[in-house]
């Protein structure tokens, strides 16, 4: 199964919740006020957002129709939906010099976000850039040891220490060792944190701080790792972790199976962070660039 199969079919829920009125929509001569209505209940249900969804609403009343079918008001849905995805739709690019560029990663336990970390480093590795993995999640001893099987499986080295350490320490001597052995990236794990977690939100800041000493630009990019399933807590997230840590772009996970994919919308329309990639599957492919169109077609109902 291709990762846009899996993707649609994360999506199934999410576009038959969109459809829900579509077939008696589609069955009047005009789009009233009480059908904008259900199209615009519909997309709030389906988790894109108060905003977004009357964005689109506002943009399908301005429409004129000939004739009004489901498939029509779906490519409809479609584009309203990629205008508001595809101007944060942007690569992740390694620009830092000099080497490494350093990625820093969080978000909340559970998010995949080790996973992700893994799954970004092979895609680095893939176009030739040299990876180096910094075990900065000392937090959880599982977080270090899944770490450094990864690392083994993708080929890419990982600097560690014992649980309970110097995460700071740790992404300390990982600049110096990617500077030593011309890493190009070096990608950093952190302690899955909330705003509750004071001391964790301390070390990250104690993080950067150590990582501005040695580079000014460092950290090049902050990626917050958001789990779909979530829902409309993931924009809570975004906004605690916007605030405290200088979050630069959004990697989206769990997409191959959850009805809430359409929290992509409201992010990206609430926030406007740029969104890097998507997570499809389980596998170390299956992390892929974040693909404006085919996540609202997806979304709608639609074929690619």
């Amino acid at each position: 199964m291709s990762w846009l199969d899996r993707l649609r079919g994360g999506f199934t829920k999410t576009a038959a919740k969109v459809g829900e009125n579509l077939t008696a929509i589609t069955k009047q001569a005009a789009l009233d006020t009480s059908t904008l209505d259900d199209i615009e209940e519909a997309l709030i249900a389906s988790d894109l957002g108060p905003e977004a969804s009357h964005r689109i609403r506002e943009a399908i009343a301005t429409r004129r129709f000939e004739q009004l079918d489901e498939r029509g008001l779906r490519t409809i849905l479609a584009e309203e939906i990629e205008k508001i995805l595809a101007p944060v739709a942007k690569p992740l690019e390694v620009w830092g010099f000099p080497r490494p560029h350093v990625v820093l990663v969080i978000g909340a336990n559970g998010s995949g976000k080790t996973t992700t970390i893994a799954k970004l480093g092979h895609w680095l590795k893939e176009q030739d850039y040299g990876v180096l993995l910094a075990a900065g999640d000392t937090f959880r001893a599982a977080a270090i040891e899944q770490l450094q099987i990864w690392g083994d499986r993708i080929g890419a080295p990982v600097i560690a220490g014992k649980e309970g350490g110097d995460a700071a320490g740790i992404v300390f001597d990982g600049v110096r060792q990617a500077t030593a052995s011309g890493e190009d990236v070096l990608i950093v794990d952190t302690a899955g944190r909330l705003q509750n977690k004071a001391h964790l939100m301390d070390e990250l800041s104690k993080i950067r701080r150590v990582l501005g000493r040695l580079n000014p630009e460092a950290p090049h990019d902050v990626l917050l790792v958001l789990d779909a399933t979530t829902g409309q807590n993931a924009l809570a997230q975004v906004e605690v972790f916007r605030d405290s840590a200088g979050v630069t772009g959004l990697i989206m996970t769990k997409l191959d199976g959850t009805a809430r994919g359409g929290i992509l919308v409201a992010a990206a329309e609430k926030f406007g962070l740029p969104i890097h990639a998507i997570g499809v599957g389980e596998g170390v492919d299956d992390l892929r660039p974040f693909d404006a169109r085919a996540v609202a077609r997806a979304i709608a109902g639609l074929p690619e």
